[in-house]
């Protein structure tokens, strides 16, 4: 089916129920609400729809929250929040259960430590000490590759294994684009070490999003991003519907390199709209 060009959210309004919104690159650039994002959530809300923010953030869903209010979004205007850092938060909790004393490496951003936080892991700083390595976030806009190729070549050759929770290859930065924890997370696998992918476009995020929304019918439901490889890509492989904002990774794009991205990641958004706007 032909991707759908809309004017403006409202049109999506009108034909579902259930939104799963993508923060970065959606409703905000990382530093500033996008124009018309912080009343387009209010609208939803007033019309009755039920919203859930779907981000590839290495941080655990509260403090996700506390910094969308920081920015000026209004408290109460979406119903659920729900982080890749959060899944794997309450994965790890599971999974480690009275095992203490593995040695984590955290990759993380401005000294946030949200990500391994009540968990009973002992943190280590270099790679030579690590039998995980936690990649939550990325400092590309202050490091190169080079850095954390240092850093994790000797995890990676210890058979150290990696958990990245946060994806994108790209980051919205104050400097522009940077690469994220996904790229950081490549580089792990081209050292020869074991990655296990937490978030969009993987299913253990949808699944446990759409859990948290009471499995409505997948008709109903619109995933809004800005990202064909997570955010269109992982919409699709829930059999949920997706809307494509220009906004974010695709603000400078083209209509030919956009459809090259369609073909490269096997997803075509079935609308299009141009900011996520009322």
């Amino acid at each position: 089916m032909a991707t759908i060009q809309l004017s403006a959210i409202r049109d999506l309004a009108e034909r579902f129920e259930v939104f799963i919104l993508d923060q970065f690159g959606v409703l905000h650039d990382g530093t500033t609400p996008y124009p018309g994002a912080v009343d387009a959530l209010v609208q939803l809300k007033q019309a009755g729809k039920r919203t859930l923010l779907l981000s590839n953030s290495g941080k655990r869903s509260a403090p996700n929250e506390a910094r969308l209010v920081k920015l000026g979004f209004v408290p109460g205007s979406w119903d659920h929040f729900l982080s890749s850092g959060e899944v794997a938060w309450q994965r790890l909790r599971k999974q480690l259960g009275n095992e203490a004393g593995l040695r984590c490496l955290l990759i993380a951003r401005d000294g946030d430590r949200s990500a391994v936080e009540g968990l009973p892991l002992t943190m280590v700083e270099t790679g030579e000490e690590a039998d995980i390595v936690l990649l939550s976030a990325s400092e590309g806009d202050r490091h190169d590759l080079g850095h954390y190729r240092q850093l994790l070549q000797p995890a990676a050759a210890r058979g150290a294994k990696c958990l990245c929770t946060n994806p994108d290859k790209i980051m919205l930065t104050s400097v522009g684009p940077r690469f994220g924890a996904g790229r950081i997370a490549e580089l792990y696998a081209e050292l020869g070490g074991a990655v296990t992918w937490i978030g969009k476009p993987f299913p253990e995020i949808y699944a446990a999003a759409l859990d948290m929304l009471g499995n409505p019918e997948p008709t109903r439901a619109v995933c809004v991003g800005d990202s064909v490889e997570h955010d269109i890509s992982g919409g699709q492989g829930a059999g949920l519907r997706t809307a494509l904002v220009m906004t974010g990774v695709l603000e400078t794009s083209s209509p030919a390199e956009r459809e090259q991205l369609f073909a490269e990641h096997g997803a075509t958004p079935d609308f299009l709209v141009r900011t996520f706007a009322w």
